[in-house]
């Protein structure tokens, strides 16, 4: 079976801080055929890069926190719309996904990578959105990490700590982790810390 879709339109439905497409399109079927004309709402969210800044010496991670839109929209969660999260940023027009893992430790948290290794790509959210992350591991020594970070001009305010590795783990489980980011992240170094050290 060869697998194909066609795009029979696409209209912007709204431009802003991100934007929202409206597409008609039709795709093959398992079972031989084709499909129904689907109409679909795509969030445009494009490349980004996540980065999991460790010191494997010191067996130390860097959680930051920052207030997010995601909550906003959950009623019972108001005042929990600061997320801890790990470092992140989108990938501009010219850069290369590593080039701004690297931008993105120094300007979120002040952190200088020492060595930079590509985990995975992976999509967020792919039923709506169109956001692809490339997840980095960045060596860093934890020593004289933390305070508050961001970019004035973006209006970032961002809090950055260290925290041991088995503390963010329960971070995870207890629920204080909520985004998925960091959790995949976090999971990813349960598995191969024991690698990380020289």
């Amino acid at each position: 079976m060869k697998k194909e879709f066609k795009v029979l339109q696409q209209e912007t439905m709204y431009q802003g801080f991100f934007s929202l497409n409206r597409y008609q399109v039709q795709h093959t079927l398992f079972a031989g055929g084709q499909s129904e004309i689907l109409s679909r709402e795509l969030f445009q969210r494009g490349s980004c890069v996540a980065v999991l800044l460790y010191d494997p010496d010191a067996d130390k991670l860097v959680i930051i926190e920052q207030f997010r839109m995601g909550p906003v929209g959950q009623p019972d969660k108001h005042d929990q719309a600061w997320l801890l999260e790990i470092v992140a940023g989108a990938i501009e027009e010219g850069e290369t996904a590593e080039e701004v893992a690297y931008r993105e430790s120094q300007e979120e948290a002040g952190c200088v990578v020492k060595e930079m290794h590509l985990i995975n790509e992976f999509y967020t959210s792919p039923g709506g959105t169109s956001e692809r992350i490339a997840l980095f591991y960045g060596r860093i020594d934890a020593t004289e990490v933390g305070g508050i970070h961001g970019l004035d001009h973006e209006n970032e305010d961002i809090l950055v700590s260290t925290v041991s590795f088995d503390e963010a783990y329960k971070m995870i489980e207890d629920g204080r982790i909520e985004s998925a980011i960091p959790i995949i992240a976090i999971q990813w170094l349960a598995l191969n810390k024991h690698k990380l050290h020289d």
